[in-house]
This record gives C-alpha cells, structure tokens and sequence, in this order.
C-alpha cells in the first residue's frame, strides 16, 4: 500500500473526516487530501505527529500495509488483554470466593479448621495468579513494544455503549443481594437449621453478589483500559474513583476476616461492612468528581 491508502485507511478507521485530521494536524482540508492521493507528502515532524496519533510506525505508515499491521496486533492485543481481564478477576472472585467458602464451611457446618484452610488455599491461588499474570503483561509490553489499542471507531463505540451497563449491574446485584438477606434475616428459622446455620446461609448468599460483583467490576475496568479510554477519556479524577472502590472493597475484605477471626462475627459482619464500604466509596467519589469539576 502507498502513504496515501496507509493513510487514507488509518483516518477511516479512526471515524475521522478528511477536515477531522486537517484540524488536528492544524493543516488544511486540501493538504490531507493531496496526502491521501500521493499528489504531496507531509514534513518529516507532521509524519511522526501522524503516527503518534494512529498508533503506527514511521516505517509502516510510508512503506507498509498498514491493514495487515493493524490487524494482526489488534488480533494479538485482544487476545493479551482478555486473557489479561480473565485472569485478574478470576483473582478477585477467588479471594472472596474464599472467604465466602470459609463462612459457609465454618458456620454451617462448624468446621473452623477446614474453613480456614480453604481461605488460605484461595488466597495463594489467588496471589499466584496475580503476580503470573501481572508478570505475563509486563512481558508482553515489553517483548511488542508500541503495541496497544488499535480498534475501530466503531467497536470502541459499541463497547463504550455496553459499559455503564457493565458497571451498573454489579452495583444492582450488591443491592439485590443485601435486599434479600434481609427479609431473610427476619423469617421464621426452619426445623431443619439452626440460628448460626440460617446466618451463615444468609451472609455466603450476600458474599456471593459480593464476588460475582467484584469480578465483574475488575474484568469491566481492564476490557476499558483495553479499548485505550483511560488515557483518552479518564480524567485524573476518574482514575482516583478507580483506586477507591479498588482499595475500599480491599479494606472491606481484610476488615471482614479480621472480625470474622478475631471476634467470630462472620454471619453478622458481612452485610454491614460490605455496605458501610460501598457507601463510603460512594461519598468518597461524589467529593472526588466534585472537586475534579
């Protein structure tokens, strides 16, 4: 392909008009035109300012296929950054996957010492899979350097539109959770179960909406930093919202099994400090966005 397709491809692919990239480059709409016909080619600095802004090599952009670049490392990228995504939210539901197995198990069935081995054992497959994880992408940045999002207008649209959902639905299945443990709290205790069993029933399903919401959460912020909006569209607000309600929901976890083990409060611990950390992470970003306006 010759400079003009190269380019004529990038700009499509970006959702941009011919005027679009005339007033980012700060050059004219005719200018960009010729470019793309091969009628006149570009200073050496708008050059570099072009694949600084496509995400290309010099190399690429003039003599390359720039199609054929773009999709084997957006196919590469992908591929990275969901197993990336998978793997550190299936981190996160295994530490809490834990802690609700470690209730379930000490409570119900009265089984403190199995209960504490289950925890340890998804804490190191937990951390296990953290440090693995994080390891393989630092690796891989540096064994494909300049690679990073490379999608279209369009599928950075249609995941864009998914997102608030995908943030929304977590943060719903915590309230419906805490909805329904506590009329739970309040029936009558069946023959069959005694108090601390109907507690540990009630606080593993309300643990569970915690867990599947956490990981959700986690998989949702990675697969956003995949498509390239943090550093496009995240103000530094909206990345300190980001290390609230990751450091909240941590405290909150150390918090629970600190109570649990100290004071042997785990069926009455989790609702109350699972919300009492979401309403403080709440308070926390509405002053944070305040102050960021």
């Amino acid at each position: 392909m010759t400079f003009g397709e190269n380019l004529q491809f990038l700009r499509k692919r970006a959702g941009m008009t011919q005027e679009g990239l005339a007033e980012k480059m700060d050059v004219s709409r005719q200018s960009v035109s010729k470019w793309e016909s091969n009628a006149a080619y570009p200073e050496t600095d708008a050059i570099l300012r072009l694949c600084d802004l496509f995400r290309c090599d010099m190399d690429t952009l003039l003599r390359g296929d720039v199609s054929r670049r773009f999709g084997e490392d957006a196919a590469l990228w992908d591929k990275h950054m969901n197993g990336f995504a998978a793997a550190i939210a299936a981190g996160v539901a295994l530490v809490l996957l834990g802690v609700t197995l470690m209730l379930f198990v000490g409570e119900f069935f009265r089984l403190a010492m199995a209960a504490g081995v289950i925890f340890f054992l998804s804490l190191i497959a937990a951390v296990a899979l953290f440090i693995v994880s994080g390891m393989n992408h630092d690796i891989f940045l540096r064994q494909h350097p300049g690679i990073g999002p490379c999608y279209a207008r369009e599928e950075m649209d249609r995941f864009e539109r998914r997102y608030p959902f995908l943030i929304a639905a977590p943060v719903v299945l915590i309230l419906l959770g805490l909805t329904a443990v506590i009329p739970m709290e309040m029936m009558s205790i069946p023959a069959c179960f005694t108090q601390d069993q109907r507690d540990a029933v009630c606080g593993t399903l309300f643990l569970l909406c915690i867990t599947i919401a956490a990981s959700t959460l986690t998989w949702a912020g990675i697969q956003h930093s995949k498509y390239g909006f943090p550093e496009e569209k995240m103000t530094p607000g909206e990345r300190r919202v980001g290390r609230i309600w990751g450091a909240g929901m941590v405290t909150a976890t150390a918090l629970y099994v600190g109570l649990g083990f100290g004071l042997d409060l785990w069926e009455q611990a989790a609702p109350i400090v699972y919300t009492v950390a979401a309403l403080l992470c709440v308070a926390l970003t509405i002053l944070v966005k305040k102050d960021d306006e």
